[in-house]
């Protein structure tokens, strides 16, 4: 957060469909929900999922990254923007191009109506945090490229998202284990915003930065291009224990 910019507390207007802007949350908002952080460790269960419910819509409003340290299910919350537009079954378009005979456009209700796969893994982020035998169900990536016509000379495949900022890639042979998959649902919920939702990446075998969120095109290129996080140092081949100087045990 930029120390010159003040705060504004309660000073959020309604997000309006399609995207809004990102702005800090309020110091005094912030401190109570640490307090109920810590009330929730030892209240009604009840009372922890609201506070997760708020971290949700929270976090996206708080490019300081403070919301990321609150308990929320296991998982962190986090973007790489100050704010990322919402999309819903209206508004969501997955796109699948490049290298492909038949470009295609997805919608929510398409992607739906594909056959579905359930995983139930370990999701591992490379800072060190797991959360144990997480559902996610989905579309095999494989199913789209094989219904795209993947070219001839294609050697890989690009992710990008509708935050506007984050991509990832994978090779071709990746992309295709039948671990990979665009994912709608996890932990038997539909996918929410704050966990990369409508639709996002999941890459069950590798660290979850792979699992790019806010999934919005899918391009088969020649060769593998580093992602946000790779840009930073952060290894292609992102194996869970066989990469990053890490040893977690393997998420397979």
């Amino acid at each position: 957060m930029n120390p010159e910019q003040p705060e504004h507390e309660g000073a959020e207007q309604d997000e309006e469909q399609g995207g809004h802007t990102g702005k800090p949350i309020g110091r005094r908002v912030l401190l109570g929900t640490l307090g109920l952080g810590a009330l929730g460790v030892v209240t009604a269960p009840v009372l922890q999922r609201g506070m997760e419910s708020f971290l949700a819509s929270a976090s996206d409003k708080d490019p300081t990254g403070l919301t990321d340290l609150l308990p929320n299910g296991g998982f962190r919350y986090y973007s790489v923007t100050s704010s990322v537009p919402r999309k819903n079954a209206t508004t969501y378009r997955l796109t699948v191009d490049g290298l492909v005979d038949r470009p295609r456009t997805y919608t929510l209700a398409d992607l739906r109506a594909l056959p579905q796969t359930r995983l139930v893994r370990d999701v591992q982020c490379v800072t060190g945090w797991r959360v144990p035998d997480t559902p996610f169900e989905g579309v095999r990536l494989s199913r789209l490229l094989d219904a795209a016509g993947v070219r001839k000379g294609a050697g890989a495949v690009r992710f990008t998202c509708f935050d506007g900022a984050y991509s990832e890639s994978l090779t071709l042979d990746q992309a295709r284990r039948a671990d990979v998959m665009v994912a709608l649902r996890m932990q038997d919920k539909d996918l929410n915003h704050a966990h990369g939702g409508p639709v996002r990446l999941y890459v069950a075998p590798m660290y979850f930065y792979k699992s790019a969120k806010w999934l919005s095109g899918i391009t088969v290129t020649e060769d593998v291009k580093p992602g946000y996080w790779e840009e930073r140092g952060y290894d292609v081949d992102a194996w869970v224990g066989r990469s990053n100087g890490r040893d977690d045990e393997p998420t397979t």
